[in-house]
C-alpha cells in the first residue's frame, strides 16, 4: 500500500496596512470636519450682527411737518427677517395675544417681554421683568433705555434694528 501525502501550502498572510492606513486617514479627516462644523455652527450663533445699510425712506409730511417715525426692523431670526413693526405712542413686545410687536414664535421671549414708549419725542424700552431679559447694543438693561435710530434691540431671541 502507497500513501501519498499531499503537502498543501498554508496561505500566505495578506498584508493589509495600507488599507488600514487609509481608513485611519479617513477617520481623522472625518472628525476635523466634524469638529469644523461645530465651530462653525458656535461661530454663526455667537457672531456680532453686521448691521445693514437701509436705503433712506421718505418721512411722510403731516400738517407741513415731517414726521420722525422709528420702526422696529426684524433681523433675526431669519425665517421673520425682513417684518417691519410701527411703533406707536407705545407698544409692548412679547407673546402675548395683545402685543403691538408679537413674537408669538419666539421660545426665549416672556408673554409681556418688554414695553417701547414715547417721552418727550424720544424713544425708551424697558424690560417687563422677563425670564432672558432686554438687551440693547448687546447690553442687557436694568432700566429704561433710550433707543436711538440703528440701536439694535434683543427680545429673547429675536432681534431687531430701529430704523425708520
Amino acid at each position: 500500500m502507497v500513501t501519498i501525502v499531499l503537502a498543501v501550502a498554508a496561505p500566505s498572510p495578506i498584508d493589509n496596512a495600507p488599507l488600514l492606513r487609509v481608513l485611519e486617514f479617513g477617520i481623522i479627516l472625518l472628525l476635523w470636519l466634524f469638529f469644523m462644523w461645530v465651530v462653525r455652527a458656535v461661530w454663526v450663533e455667537v457672531r456680532p450682527l453686521k448691521r445693514k445699510r437701509r436705503r433712506k425712506d421718505v418721512d411722510p409730511v403731516v400738517d407741513g411737518k415731517r414726521r420722525r417715525q422709528l420702526r422696529l426692523h426684524v433681523i433675526r431670526p431669519d425665517e421673520q427677517s425682513g417684518r417691519v413693526y410701527d411703533i406707536g405712542h407705545e407698544v409692548t413686545v412679547g407673546r402675548a395675544p395683545g402685543c403691538g410687536v408679537p413674537i408669538e414664535y419666539d421660545t426665549y421671549s416672556s408673554s409681556l417681554h418688554a414695553r417701547l414708549f414715547r417721552l418727550d419725542g424720544n424713544l425708551w424700552v424697558e424690560d417687563l421683568g422677563s425670564t432672558n431679559g432686554t438687551w440693547v447694543n448687546t447690553v442687557r438693561i436694568d432700566e429704561r433705555t433710550k433707543l436711538e435710530k440703528g440701536d439694535l434691540l434683543q427680545v429673547g431671541g429675536t432681534v431687531f434694528e430701529v430704523g425708520r
